[in-house]
């Protein structure tokens, strides 16, 4: 067993959920699309939120093709906001300048 099929396995039995519903492999493409596609930290957030409607009894059964689509999707449209998806354009300098001019700000 693998590092990540043991957190996985432990992180279930803490949260009472049965492994075999876990499909690791499409919450990971998923999360890379969002990575790629809109944001770095976009990824984890739209994971929570998947799981959040997975709960809730609110995702669609095609959850992870839609957001991985919308994914990609928004990585082909011209938003004007910068993605920082594996450009280069997000550097950790440009981040604490970023982060920088924030904090000035309030």
């Amino acid at each position: 067993m693998n590092v990540l099929e043991e957190w996985t396995a432990l992180v279930c039995r803490e949260l009472g959920i049965d492994p075999a519903r876990v499909d690791r492999t499409a919450v990971l493409d998923l999360t890379r699309d969002v990575a790629h596609g809109v944001a770095r930290p976009a990824a984890p957030l739209t994971a929570y939120l998947m799981g959040l409607a997975q709960g809730a009894g609110t995702a669609p059964p095609d959850v992870v093709e839609r957001l991985s689509r919308m994914a990609k999707d928004w990585a082909g449209a011209d938003t004007g906001a910068d993605t920082g998806a594996d450009t280069g354009a997000d550097t950790g300098a440009d981040t604490e300048t970023r982060a920088a001019a924030d904090a000035s700000d309030s």
